[in-house]
């Protein structure tokens, strides 16, 4: 079976993105400069991140079994 790079392009959340290689991004001058000509700032991002509303990544049971899977695995 073989997938066609397009179908999947298609179906990405982030088809709209346009990527940007580790090479972009040292030309522009580093991560700093490089956010910075793309109009982002460690601001903007700090402030977006505060105001999203906290979340647990697992629930309680979901944790407990990662627990006791890991000591089982020890």
């Amino acid at each position: 079976m073989t997938i066609k790079l397009n179908d999947i392009s298609k179906k990405s959340a982030f088809r709209d993105r346009k990527s940007y290689s580790p090479e972009d991004i040292w030309a522009a001058g580093g991560t700093s400069a490089f956010g910075k000509k793309a109009g982002q700032s460690n601001t903007k991002v700090i402030e977006a991140l505060k105001s999203v509303p906290e979340i647990e990544p697992f629930t309680e049971e979901e944790w407990k079994e990662t627990v006791k899977h890991l000591a089982d695995n020890k």
